[in-house]
């Protein structure tokens, strides 16, 4: 079964920077070749941040476009989500999958909080 381990969140100043990474149990990169990120804040939906549709095709919401990248490392099975400029509404737990989503790979998440 395969598991997608996201890290890299934390407590940051608006205005400040993270870098996500999600580590999959076993390189699912040469099978599912669209990945994700995804948020959930407290009571809303989770929804789509970032899509990495092929090696150069990306997709992003526009609440993050221009601030946030997402990219991978196939030779070390990663996937990554760069955010600048966070806002305190980017606050929620983000999570890593295939896009389209599948419901047996979501993982625990990694929680950011944007705050001063």
């Amino acid at each position: 079964q395969v598991q997608l381990v996201e890290s890299g969140g934390g407590l940051v100043q608006p205005g400040g920077s993270l870098r996500l990474s999600c580590a999959p149990s076993t390189n699912i990169f040469s099978i599912y070749h669209s990945m994700a990120w995804f948020r959930q804040a407290p009571g809303k939906q989770r929804e789509l941040v970032a899509a990495l549709i092929s090696d150069d095709r990306t997709d992003y919401a526009d609440s993050v476009k221009g601030r946030f990248t997402i990219s991978r490392d196939g030779a070390k099975n990663t996937l990554f989500l760069q955010m600048n400029s966070l806002k305190p509404e980017d606050t929620a737990v983000y999570y890593c999958n295939t896009q389209p989503p599948l419901r047996d790979y979501w993982g625990q998440g990694t929680q950011v909080t944007v705050s001063s």
